[in-house]
């Protein structure tokens, strides 16, 4: 009776490709020898595959090897019972991963064998044998990988360029023994022109900018395989790295250390080290104003699904002013034309609006800080007209809740519109209820400078108003027409005044308007043309 047929599929796998083209090469040599071993079993019913499992160019510490997934597939589909290489480490040199294909053949009923090292996994000695030479397979590998580390070490001390592509300015070197970086004239021009133009502007956003306008680009250059990389424009994060690079001082930077180079220097030391000064000068006022606290951070988004973070600009007076920009604005691209789309808004105004609108509509909030509120926001997206604001369900009032139509508790949460609008007063952008009504805080000191300027050119001129109107603008009339349009802020309503000092006035009570528009003597009137619902005459 004749033994049964057992499905032997030959794999081979050579490190690197050099010697690949050749006739009759390492792979061939491997398919040789395993193809000899298995006549050597036929009388056991071994008989080999057509199919061939070659890996040229792969490196046995990892799996991801295409010859190798489909063997491990036709493993699993049972098609293949034993498989044979000319030595282990041709399968793998990790002893992690063989353990994985091990496990895999033995869950597929098959084996494997090692044609030089007669090693069978379908015994328990034959696999404590194998782990014992994977074992030093691997720290053979190791070893190597220490040599090679120590090897560019070395060769970086003494100035050498190891490999990788040059920094604008470079071409890869030529002359072999000092692996020296050879300098490209046309692209150091353009190095030389980054820096002196960091140095004017002061901001590595601007030298973006200005240099995307002249149409600088970064290193182009073609790959072994003949594809082009670079050509692109250079982004902030490529100029920081860039302004950094030691490089072009003439040095070769190897971890912490830098080392003098074997390739002629671009930049000129005083000039780096004028940007280096300007960087870290920057840095640090960039870490200062990291303190001022951003709640929404990673929480408020465009119409567009875009993130809107946190940045800061520091007014005349030193004052910081906070706003959330999209991603795309920070980030020096053009963001799509999305109608009712808001790519930039004050954070304290919105910040506050969410603290008012957010405070009546939580259970047990009515006076919580904005702190405390932030933790139940899941997020917010926000258009030119409204904020959509994602929370807990659970977390609502039941007024709330029945106000938004919201049954039980949805895990995704409750989305919560709230109307806004934004209005322009005093060259900045302001956030108000829709209505126009007060909802938050927010003192307009140029407001109050016009204001307590114009008390003290009312008293100048010797002017009184009577209890509840005014009676008549005419005595400043010698005044001017400046100072007639500045004084009339004296007489508007007390309760009026008292919402400016306060930061509650509405949002149609701007300088604008009360120096452009003509008055009501009628304090009443005053207060339903300015927003104010008082009844009091």
């Amino acid at each position: 009776m004749s033994p049964p047929l057992i499905a032997c599929a030959i794999y081979t796998r050579k490190s690197s490709e050099e010697g690949l083209d050749q006739a009759f090469n390492s792979l061939d040599a491997q398919r040789e020898s395993c193809e000899a071993y298995i006549v050597s079993q036929k009388a056991e019913g071994w008989r080999p595959l057509p199919t061939r499992y070659d890996d040229g160019g792969f490196s046995g510490g990892t799996m991801e090897r295409p010859a190798l997934k489909r063997l491990l597939a036709d493993i699993d589909a049972r098609r293949v019972r034993t498989i044979v290489v000319y030595k282990v480490d041709r399968l793998t040199r990790s002893l992690s991963d063989f353990a994985k294909i091990v496990e895999r053949l033995d869950a597929a009923g098959a084996s494997f064998v090692s044609v030089t090292q007669a090693f069978n996994t379908t015994t328990s000695m034959g696999r404590l044998t194998l782990n014992v030479l994977l074992s030093f397979a691997q720290f053979e590998r190791e070893v190597t990988g220490e040599r090679i580390r120590d090897k560019i070490a070395q060769s970086k001390a003494k100035g050498m360029w190891m490999g990788g592509v040059p920094p604008l300015g470079y071409d890869l070197p030529t002359d072999l023994a000092t692996r020296a970086l050879v300098v490209s004239e046309a692209e150091a021009e353009r190095v030389q022109a980054i820096f002196d133009t960091y140095l004017e502007l002061g901001s590595v956003g601007a030298l973006e900018a200005v240099l995307d306008t002249r149409g600088v680009r970064s290193k182009a250059w073609t790959s072994r395989s003949g594809r082009s990389v670079g050509g692109c424009r250079i982004n902030r994060g490529a100029l920081y790295y860039m302004l950094r690079n030691r490089l072009y001082l003439g040095e070769i930077p190897h971890g912490s250390r830098t080392y003098p180079g074997a390739h002629p220097p671009i930049v000129d030391a005083e000039v780096f080290n004028r940007v280096q000064s300007m960087l870290a000068e920057h840095r640090s006022e960039r870490r200062s104003r990291q303190v001022v606290t951003s709640p929404l951070r990673g929480l408020l988004f465009d119409i567009d699904g875009a993130p809107m973070s946190p940045t800061f600009t520091h007014g005349r007076s030193g004052r910081v002013h906070r706003y959330y920009v999209s991603a795309p604005l920070q980030q020096g691209r053009r963001p799509p034309a999305t109608p009712r789309a808001v790519r930039r808004i004050p954070a304290a105004e919105l910040e506050r609006l969410l603290q008012v609108e957010l405070a009546c509509r939580l259970r047990g909030r009515s006076h919580a800080e904005f702190g405390e509120i932030v933790g139940f926001i899941k997020r917010i997206e926000i258009d030119e007209d409204s904020a959509r604001v994602v929370v807990p369900t659970l977390a609502l009032t039941k007024s709330a809740a029945d106000e938004a139509g919201i049954c039980g508790d949805d895990p995704s949460g409750a989305v919560l519109t709230l109307a806004i609008q934004r209005q322009r007063r005093s060259g900045r952008t302001w956030i108000v209820p829709a209505d126009g009504s007060v909802a938050t805080t927010r003192r307009d000191p140029t407001l109050i400078r016009a204001m307590g300027a114009a008390h003290k050119l009312a008293a100048g001129l010797g002017w009184r108003a009577a209890d509840g109107a005014l009676t008549s603008l005419a005595a400043i009339a010698p005044a001017g027409p400046r100072h007639r349009k500045a004084v009339r802020l004296a007489f508007l309503a007390p309760d009026l005044q008292q919402d400016i000092l306060d930061g509650r006035q509405s949002g149609a009570l701007t300088l604008d308007r009360l120096l452009n528009q003509p008055i009501p003597l009628s304090w009443a009137r005053q207060r339903a043309l300015f927003g104010r619902r008082s009844t009091t005459v």
